[in-house]
């Protein structure tokens, strides 16, 4: 027997006080250490949940609750390990003895008893409860590493989503933290329409590849200082598709949302949109927050090729189109959130050299 097997916890019951006095001499004589007795069995059930005892010898004939009673309150707290009960009673019939097995009795032993058959059965039990302890926390330090390495790829994976967001902006003149306002502005207007905490999430993390289709359009049309003409407007418009189409093939909730987003975030709520011209709630609701996100920050932020619109101004812009362009009731939600979207706003504004030709060089190079 090992040191941890003696300083074991057991917890004596039975309201007979003489067989509680014997076991807890059988125990301390053969060195056992932290030994607990109680002849009242309904303190059980608390003293067990505060000390998480490695072994109960427990009597079944008792007032109050009898031994049957006091394992099935070991079962409830107990719901997924083990119940480390020893019976000792003088019932020694089979009914009594199968039902305490059914009820989750590892042994049972009929007083009176043989003190060295008694010692012998209690080390046995201890040693299956500690190499069961043993094996629940060996399964616990797994299960946090792999925990802590699932955290580890969906950081990488949500890092791989964003700067690839951001390449998309670079390459149409915007910056990094458009991406970052936006989607954060996206997550505010989902959570406060009604979307769960984790959907809205998503839309916080898929919203970044909305513009990821840019990528495959030429730098003549993308870059185009002046107005597009049909044919170049018919081309930049396939950025939606090529996005959905980048994001396509991989079945999971992040990027079926971005496939979504992107795909539909150009759509209009009167029909007017593109790709496929949805309208209303056909579109899904995702993109309809993307779009009002989308807007109002390029309408706020300063570009080469235009001043930013006054705070003031581009929610009036946004009102103006509700029931056109953007959904009338998210455009509410929107006006509701606005405290909370110019507070990010304020968080995440550009500096000048955001603008400098060779801040996309940088951003490869890091």
């Amino acid at each position: 027997m090992t040191n941890e097997t003696f300083t074991a916890n057991i917890l004596v019951v039975d309201d007979q006080e003489m067989n509680v006095r014997l076991l807890e001499k059988i125990l301390q004589h053969a060195g056992y250490k932290n030994i607990t007795c109680i002849s009242d069995s309904r303190e059980v059930a608390n003293l067990y949940q505060e000390n998480d005892y490695d072994l109960v010898l427990l009597d079944i004939r008792m007032p109050h609750l009898d031994g049957f009673d006091v394992m099935e309150q070991l079962n409830e707290i107990e719901k997924e390990s083990y119940v480390p009960v020893l019976v000792l009673t003088a019932q020694n019939d089979q009914e009594t003895r199968l039902h305490a097995l059914e009820l989750g009795a590892k042994d049972f032993l009929t007083k009176p008893f043989d003190q060295t058959e008694v010692l012998l059965r209690i080390n046995n039990l201890l040693e299956v409860r500690l190499l069961h302890q043993q094996q629940r926390n060996l399964n616990k330090v797994l299960d946090e590493r792999v925990n802590e390495r699932t955290r580890e790829l969906n950081e990488t994976r949500l890092e791989v989503i964003r700067r690839l967001g951001r390449a998309a902006e670079f390459r149409d003149n915007e910056t990094g933290y458009h991406i970052i306002r936006m989607s954060k502005y996206s997550q505010i207007i989902a959570y406060n329409h009604g979307l769960s905490e984790q959907e809205a999430e998503l839309i916080l993390n898929a919203s970044p590849m909305h513009d990821i289709g840019k990528i495959g359009i030429p730098d003549s049309i993308l870059l185009k200082p002046g107005k597009l003409d049909k044919e170049e407007w018919a081309i930049m418009q396939t950025h939606s598709a090529i996005g959905a189409d980048i994001l396509s093939g991989h079945d999971s909730e992040l990027m079926n949302m971005a496939r979504e987003i992107a795909m539909n975030h150009h759509e209009k709520f009167d029909g007017s949109g593109y790709p496929q011209g949805l309208k209303g709630e056909e579109i899904p609701i995702t993109a309809r927050i993307v779009a009002i996100s989308d807007v109002f920050d390029a309408l706020t932020s300063v570009r080469p090729y235009k001043k930013a619109w006054p705070v003031e101004e581009a929610l009036a812009e946004i009102r103006n189109c509700a029931g056109n362009h953007f959904d009338p009731e998210l455009v509410s939600t929107f006006e509701r959130s606005l405290p909370e979207i110019l507070d990010v706003r304020s968080q995440y504004q550009e500096e000048a050299q955001d603008y400098d030709k060779n801040t996309f060089k940088r951003f490869l190079q890091n």
